[in-house]
């Protein structure tokens, strides 16, 4: 799980009273004294200090980012540098040395659908949880309505729907109205009561990807501009939190627009199949729209056929490149690449691989500190951290 915020957005999170606090209550239900806990995506620490306040004997602490070393910070500040073991790296390919009594993580993006969330957990619930271990948070609801959001679908869609300056910019239109964001939904913004669209029962889950089918029958006149959906926590047993419509959550809810406004009337029934799959390392997001009028399959509105695919801005090339038949070829800089690889690999120096490089690719770097530079973040990410007592490789 790579590292997604930044030290504001940590700020933020932890700013988020409802948020911060349930977690804490969660952990202090959770934590028994002597108690082994893992903290996955620790970023500055929070929630493994909270641990250790809570009567953890051990903490194992989880972070990809340098982040990881304000966290050590934070740790000695607080009395807990002996308790806290902070491990910079990801947790698939992290080996502890003894089961953990209770996993904690908020890895969630605006949604939990987000990244490598669920393979994460699943990962960490079989290789490191204890018989009869705890997790927070347990389960995610995700839930959705048909929306009324006008400024929001502006947005979206005015630079592409005018013409602006005299230009036409309206083939952009259909890459738009295929982009989820976030967006700020008040209740007065639902034009449908909610719907569960999954739960997420992070004891149980296995499978990251989820398909569902949502059906509403309007009950009163509106404008549609797409779907809202977001999320419900259990944390523990009793502890809980929304980032529902209103709710002031760091969180925020996640539109879908759909392609064109859309006139609603009491009997019209709006059905939405929303699929979210997990591809490579993130979701591809997919909402089928139909709306029929007054529920009658021969007054067909709407059918719209909408994918986080189509949003995107792909050309031809990379399509080829990506396809199953084409046979790669590497480029000037895969070459210099394998190269500072291959050097890394014979346990050269940073320096001796500098050297080596701009020797033998001069067109390329200006000299050994621009080649050390490269090889710098070749190293970063591809290199084992020296300080990662328990990493393993994949």
């Amino acid at each position: 799980m790579s590292s997604t915020y930044s030290l504001e957005g940590y700020g933020q999170m932890i700013l988020d009273a409802v948020r911060t606090a349930g977690y804490r209550e969660a952990l202090r239900g959770a934590v028994t004294p002597g108690a082994v806990v893992l903290d996955i995506g620790t970023g500055t620490g929070i929630l493994a200090l909270m641990a250790c306040q809570c009567g953890a004997a051990r903490v194992y602490a989880i972070e990809p980012s340098d982040l990881i070393y304000l966290g050590i910070e934070l740790a000695a500040a607080n009395g807990y540098a002996d308790r806290i073991h902070f491990i910079q790296g990801i947790s698939t390919r992290i080996t502890l040395p003894e089961p953990v009594d209770v996993i904690v993580s908020d890895l969630h993006g605006v949604l939990p659908l987000f990244q490598q969330l669920i393979p994460t957990i699943v990962d960490a619930r079989q290789r490191f949880l204890a018989p009869g271990g705890r997790l927070v948070p347990q389960e995610d609801s995700l839930w959705a309505a048909v929306v009324e959001l006008p400024e929001v679908y502006k947005k979206h869609t005015a630079a592409w729907s005018e013409d602006m300056y005299g230009l036409d910019l309206r083939p952009a239109r259909p890459l738009a109205v295929n982009n989820v964001s976030q967006a700020e939904v008040a209740p007065e913004n639902l034009l449908t009561p909610a719907q569960c669209w999954s739960t997420l029962d992070y004891y149980t889950v296995e499978e990251p990807n989820v398909r569902a089918e949502l059906s509403w029958t309007m009950a009163r006149t509106g404008t549609g501009h797409g779907m809202a959906i977001w999320f419900d926590t259990i944390l523990a047993p009793g502890v809980t939190f929304s980032n529902g419509p209103g709710e002031q959550q760091v969180y925020g809810r996640c539109f879908f627009p759909w392609p064109e406004l859309m006139n609603l009337e009491p009997g019209d029934l709006v059905t939405v199949n929303l699929a979210a799959d997990l591809v490579g390392g993130d979701y591809l997001w997919r909402w089928d729209t139909r709306i029929l009028s007054q529920g009658q399959p021969e007054r067909l509105k709407a059918d719209f056929r909408q994918s986080s695919l189509l949003g995107a801005a792909v050309s031809p090339a990379s399509l080829k490149q990506r396809a199953s038949s084409h046979v790669p070829v590497l480029s000037e800089d895969g070459k210099v690449d394998r190269f500072i690889l291959e050097l890394m690999e014979a346990k050269n120096t940073l320096g001796e691989i500098a050297r080596q490089v701009a020797e033998k690719f001069p067109a390329r770097f200006a000299g050994e500190g621009e080649a050390l530079a490269h090889a710098g973040e070749l190293s970063l990410r591809y290199g084992r951290p020296p300080d990662s007592k328990y990493w393993r490789d994949s």
